[in-house]
């Protein structure tokens, strides 16, 4: 398979994957199974059929209501469908020359997705998402680059202590679901952890600058979750972050 094909592929199967990723954020928050039981509506609880769960299609088809009762159904649904096929495609296309990376980039784009989902809606990351993706994480680097592995060692340490620092100085600002996160990144990443923090946190500080200057003083008592600006700079680490590094270190 081509480039070209390899990506297309991706690409429908990121789609399903967002689907599911859909129902894993619903899910282990609140203790359910992922893998039993069929989709059921959130607003009346009736089944979904297969026909209303193909990614993107069934949301248009529906005009974004329920078929059972009516209920709006979130445009974030199709969008992170949506988000998982261009991310998986986006993963091989990059780093197509290297198959272990490509497989640790798809584990850590999945991982992302579902953080950015539970973050968003529920407020919290899951230790069970974490601990899966770091498991699957650690395997793969040591199946694919062991000589990686103090690379990403001293990653780890230095990504979850920075945000660990955060976190003391200005708990209401900082969770640490935030700080494992991070910790993870630097499993999945590297060096490439260090531009994917500055990402986050710039993108971080021009949206909260944004909301300051919209509503001002009120602004202070919106809590923004940081797991999504996290989970941005993650990808752009994934994507650039090796050559955001040698840029760094050619020119300073």
């Amino acid at each position: 398979m081509d480039r070209l094909g390899a990506c297309a592929f991706l690409f429908l199967f990121g789609l399903l994957i967002g689907s599911f990723l859909t129902v894993v954020a619903h899910r282990v928050p609140r203790g359910e199974s992922v893998v039993g039981g069929r989709s059921h509506c959130p607003s009346c609880g009736a089944q979904i059929a297969a026909y209303d769960n193909v990614p993107i299609l069934s949301w248009l088809v529906l005009r974004g209501r329920a078929r059972c009762c009516g209920a709006p159904i979130s445009a974030r649904y199709p969008l992170i469908e949506l988000a998982g096929g261009g991310l998986y495609a986006a993963v091989a296309l990059v780093l197509w020359d290297d198959a272990g990376e490509i497989a640790l980039g798809l584990a850590f784009a999945t991982m992302l997705l579902a953080v950015t989902l539970t973050d968003l809606e529920q407020r919290i990351i899951p230790n069970k998402i974490l601990l899966v993706g770091a498991i699957a994480g650690l395997l793969l680097a040591a199946a694919t680059a062991p000589g990686s592995l103090p690379e990403r060692g001293i990653a780890i340490a230095a990504a979850g202590g920075l945000l660990l620092a955060v976190a003391l100085a200005y708990p209401r600002g900082m969770g640490m679901g935030d700080v494992k996160l991070a910790a993870v990144m630097g499993l999945y990443l590297g060096r490439s952890v260090a531009p994917a923090l500055l990402i986050a946190f710039a993108v971080g500080s021009l949206v909260g600058l944004a909301m300051i200057v919209r509503h001002g003083a009120a602004a202070r008592k919106r809590a923004i979750p940081f797991g999504p600006f996290l989970a941005l700079g993650g990808v752009a680490g994934l994507l650039a972050g090796d050559r955001i590094v040698d840029w760094y270190l050619s020119t300073f």
